[in-house]
């Protein structure tokens, strides 16, 4: 159902996107969200959840062409919905019939992912329309628009960092009363809080890794049965999805006594975390964080092996990526959720990572979530 102050989102998140396109010259752009591709600016500009084609006009208009007809009537912001069975569940067919039917023939902009063949049959079936795919488009805007989130995009990722809050607290529980022992237990107590707790989903699968597995950045396979906060560093990397929106924790619990060369890992991550935290606000350049960062982990001759963070929000990789590449001109700016996520690992000591979702505010940052490292 979309309520009154969604529909006022929607409009504003729109009208954004009609003025670009009108001050650059563009008359109906194509958006495509579907198995090959996922396309969160369909989810963004209307509501409506997977599975559709979205035709959107300079002049404000929604076309929606859904998979499920019913549900788009139930969630969709969209002048106009029909049922992309009506076209065949064909896509060039369907934007040729409704681009058909305008009056005004002029540019029509599709999805930059879109493949050379497909390019060519859209300019076969629309002889009278402009047809561009390019890089720096308007779906490029449309993301960039995603960077900054307004306050229903906040909201919905606060919510979702609410639920990953209890469910860390649930689980750091469960370590000490014993009742957690393998990854299999943690991620399968991740899904049922989820269910219970309105989550549509979880954000990516669920990286449960044992003191054994530790020391890859991102454990590989994640579906395994392993011992799971044993003797030394097990790492646990999940989200959950509140109203489309993502969160993206990592806690790391460190369990019995730990040898010199952990407690070092350790200590290293939380010194990283505290100190780039500071850096998280409005206007400073991203490339600050993550070079503070490296800096700390070269003086004790370690190197982290991937970014120090990233945006979230419909998907859980947006911008912009905290990492040392970065140009200077990209800054911190109100609105933007990124993760604070930095992390050290090692063949033979396994590995460490803290990470939360972090909001920058207009006078600093506002931690969004609670994850931690957890001594047992």
């Amino acid at each position: 159902m979309v309520t009154e102050d969604m529909k006022k989102t929607f409009a504003e998140r729109r009208a954004k996107t009609a003025a670009y396109m009108t001050d650059h010259d563009i008359a109906a752009a194509v958006f495509e969200d579907n198995e090959d591709h996922r396309e969160p600016a369909v989810r963004y500009l209307t509501g409506y959840t997977s599975d559709a084609l979205l035709i959107f006009f300079a002049d404000n208009r929604a076309v929606l062409i859904p998979w499920d007809e019913n549900l788009a009537k139930q969630l969709a912001h969209a002048e106009t919905i029909i049922a992309s069975s009506n076209f065949g569940r064909q896509s060039i067919k369907a934007v040729k019939e409704i681009l058909s039917a305008e009056h005004t023939k002029k540019t029509v902009e599709l999805p930059p992912s879109t493949s050379y063949p497909a390019f060519l049959s859209f300019v076969d079936a629309l002889p009278d329309w402009d047809v561009r795919c390019r890089e720096n488009s308007l779906h490029d805007y449309v993301a960039s628009l995603r960077a900054v989130k307004d306050a229903q995009e906040i909201a919905s990722v606060k919510a979702a960092a609410a639920v990953g809050d209890h469910i860390i607290d649930v689980i750091e529980a469960k370590l000490k009363e014993g009742q957690l022992h393998s990854e299999t237990d943690v991620a399968l107590l991740i899904e049922k809080e989820c269910r219970e707790n309105g989550c549509e989903r979880t954000g990516f699968d669920t990286l449960a890794a044992g003191s054994a597995r530790s020391f890859a950045i991102h454990c590989f396979p994640s579906y395994t049965a392993g011992p799971w906060a044993d003797d030394g560093l097990s790492i646990l990397d999940f989200g959950v999805v509140r109203d489309g929106y993502t969160s993206d924790t990592t806690i790391t619990v460190a369990r019995g006594a730990l040898s010199a060369e952990q407690e070092k890992l350790v200590s290293l991550v939380q010194k990283a975390y505290d100190t780039c935290l500071t850096l998280y606000k409005k206007d400073i350049p991203v490339q600050k964080a993550a070079l503070k960062a490296q800096e700390i982990f070269a003086k004790a001759r370690r190197k982290m092996p991937h970014a120090l963070g990233h945006g979230i929000g419909l998907e859980i990789h947006e911008s912009p990526v905290v990492r040392t590449s970065v140009p200077p001109a990209t800054v911190f700016k109100p609105g933007m959720i990124i993760t604070l996520e930095p992390g050290l690992y090692d063949a033979h000591a396994g590995g460490c990572r803290l990470e939360n979702d972090v909001l920058i505010t207009e006078d600093g940052n506002e931690v969004l979530s609670h994850a931690r490292i957890i001594r047992l």
